[in-house]
């Protein structure tokens, strides 16, 4: 080593400041904090050799691990070139991993419905099929995400699932033991019994079995700390529904409908479940509404008012303010954007849908759930 050289021990501590700033694409926490860091050496030519240390052998992120933890090697003061070794964590180490993503709870635990819980979460409903539902939630939680905030998103719709190709997800879940690892596409981690069928496989299920799918999707699905959770509800007000309020008693309903009276009329019944539920009703989304068309006309092909009724009916039978959020103009770029899987929230921001979509997550991204009727902790001294 020449005079003026830098400890190796200098260079490797500088490596693993950099290594903090590697975060782990399925659990969104740094590698430093997950255990995955192994062995640091460096030579004195100035090449690091790098142990990481993956959660299973079959990481289907190994290979973006692999050039994360280069970049941020080759940043540090006193390194030319790094070289990582992969290796597989022990039982023992992973157990620890769980505990630590746990936060130190024993066993399954639905964290959304503890009463100390800060997530916020909505469970998007509609009377029928055919609005534009699961369109909807995941422009949402896109844009939610896009404001900054952690979101999730289950697809409960367990007989008609849509939000993986809506959000273009392909990866399957990874599953650490029986902790499963949700896919995480737009900075959303997405749940959808839709990745663990084959193809267009259909699921034929009954009330027990689907109220167990979303059961399982909220006690072993690690989502880590979220803002806000939605919930792709199927139509109707059916076992899922009925299950989702009672997994989650304090979750609260987006009413999805089109502006024509028939699907108002329908889309007030999946509303007016909430009394039967103990739930509240964040608002009404109106989808398919009139579109402005290049020479300034409007078309309202679906009608127009239906959101508007909805709200307004649902804030009589409720005895309590619900809004209409906004009314999604019938866009065709819209549904291209769902059919590419690029939400089009994101994929076209200042378009007709995109916009108004935005302004809904953004009134959503103002709600924070609050801290009223919790317990806090009191240093008393």
């Amino acid at each position: 080593m020449s005079d003026n050289a830098v400890p190796a021990d200098a260079v490797t501590e500088r490596i693993r400041r950099r290594l903090a700033e590697v975060i782990d694409p399925e659990l969104r926490l740094p590698i430093t904090q997950l255990g995955m860091v192994g062995d640091i050496d460096v030579d004195d030519a100035g090449t690091a050799s790098i142990g990481i240390k993956l959660t299973i052998e079959a990481c289907p992120m190994r290979s973006r691990i692999v050039e994360d933890v280069t970049a941020a090697a080759v940043r540090a003061e006193g390194v030319a070139t790094a070289e990582v070794e992969l290796g597989v964590m022990t039982p023992e180490e992973r157990a620890e991993l769980k505990e630590h993503l746990r936060g130190g709870e024993a066993g399954k635990v639905n964290r959304f419905a503890q009463p100390d819980s800060l997530t916020k979460v909505y469970a998007v409903a509609s009377g029928k099929g055919g609005v534009g539902k699961s369109s909807v939630t995941v422009n949402l939680a896109v844009a939610l995400a896009d404001h900054g905030l952690k979101v999730g998103v289950i697809d409960a719709d367990i007989h008609g699932f849509s939000v993986p190709g809506l959000l273009g997800i392909t990866d399957k879940p990874t599953r650490l033991d029986e902790m499963i690892l949700p896919p995480v596409a737009y900075g959303v981690k997405t749940i959808s019994i839709g990745m663990f069928v084959d193809g267009n496989q259909a699921v034929a299920w009954r009330g027990p079995m689907l109220h167990r799918a979303v059961e399982q999707f909220l006690t072993d699905v690690h989502f880590g700390d979220l803002d806000v959770l939605l919930l792709d509800l199927p139509p109707g007000t059916g076992d899922i529904a009925i299950s989702v309020a009672q997994l989650l008693p304090g979750s609260e309903l987006l009413v999805v409908t089109t502006p024509q009276a028939a699907a108002a009329d329908v889309a007030e019944r999946a509303g007016a479940l909430s009394t039967q539920t103990d739930q509240k009703v964040a608002g009404v989304i109106e989808n398919m509404g009139p579109m402005t068309m290049p020479d300034g006309t409007v078309l309202d092909l679906f009608g127009s008012g239906g959101g508007q009724i909805v709200a307004d009916r649902l804030t009589e039978s409720l005895e309590t303010e619900v809004p209409l959020l906004g009314s999604v103009p019938l866009d065709s770029g819209l549904r291209q954007a769902g059919d590419d899987g690029h939400p089009v929230a994101l994929s076209s921001p200042s378009s007709a849908a995109g916009s108004v979509l935005r302004d809904i997550a953004a009134r959503l991204a103002g709600q924070g759930r609050g801290l009223s009727g919790r317990s806090l902790p009191v240093n008393v001294g």
